[in-house]
């Protein structure tokens, strides 16, 4: 069973799918629907098979037709009834009857967990491929770019920035750690263009004095998280990203795509949303 990381969890419980409901929900549209579709035949299939046991009960069926009794059990799964077959007998008629009720069910289950998928409210936040560590105001700083990628605005947008490095206890023994760092804004009234986030690696700060090398040696990440109001669906949204040591460019900043249009009108060039420049020009 896999985890959080690709670190695989090891239980003494062994379940396929110990949360189906939140599987149905993580599940890709593909897989959503392949996985419906799948049930959907699957169950037309059994009640075919208990239908030719029959060879009578369908009107106007081919006697002992797995094709007729496959369709007859689709049109009766729909509750469609297009009345050239119906049942004819008790035996077909408790089956129908049956097969109605978990249709209905089942039809009702699919409806609001697609009706739930679709109205989930989602981020379209888009973060710059890498982070940069360059001065800025004199003082070494750790950057990246955020971006709203909807024409709407996120209201009291927050973000949290953490490092998690491999450490050694004063017990001699090997953790891996969480470290809070501390930003030059951490919130925005209104996030609905650009956003640069930045943690100044002051004294206190647990980057203080860290290399490409240490980094690389502790096997550090930056961890991201950001939430905030969605004004379009009126619910709280949530992104995040994570940084990889390999992902964080020292001495560079990144390229200005604020500009302005021939007619004067400001513009914001996401072609350059990722590009970096060496930070002593």
């Amino acid at each position: 069973m896999g985890g959080p990381g690709g670190i695989r969890l090891i239980s003494e419980e062994n379940r396929g799918w110990p949360d189906l409901y939140h599987r149905l929900f993580t599940i890709t549209w593909p897989q959503f629907f392949g996985l419906f579709g799948g049930i959907y035949i699957f169950f037309n299939l059994i009640f075919a098979a208990i239908y030719t046991i029959d060879p009578g009960g369908i009107a106007n069926a081919h006697p002992g037709s797995f094709g007729d009794a496959f369709f007859f059990s689709v049109q009766t799964m729909a509750t469609v009834g297009f009345g050239d077959m119906h049942p004819q007998d008790l035996f077909t008629n408790i089956v129908v009857t049956i097969e109605v009720l978990l249709g209905i069910v089942t039809i009702a289950i699919a409806t609001a967990l697609i009706f739930s998928r679709f109205s989930r409210a989602t981020a379209r936040v888009m973060f710059s491929d890498i982070a940069v560590v360059a001065p800025y105001d004199g003082v070494p700083t750790l950057m990246f770019r955020a971006a709203n990628r909807r024409r709407n605005q996120i209201l009291e947008a927050q973000v949290n920035v953490s490092v998690l490095r491999d450490e050694i206890t004063a017990e001699g023994k090997e953790m891996r750690r969480f470290h809070d760092l501390a930003l030059a804004r951490a919130r925005t009234p209104i996030f609905s263009l650009s956003w640069t986030v930045m943690h100044p690696i002051l004294a206190g700060s647990p980057l203080f004095g860290a290399t490409p090398e240490s980094v690389a040696a502790q096997d550090a990440r930056i961890i991201v998280t950001m939430t905030g109001l969605d004004e379009t669906f009126s619910a709280t949204i949530h992104a995040r990203h994570v940084y990889s040591q390999e992902a964080i460019v020292w001495n560079h900043r990144f390229v200005d795509i604020l500009g302005e249009s021939d007619d004067g009108v400001p513009t914001l060039d996401y072609r350059r949303f990722n590009q970096v420049e060496p930070a002593d020009r």
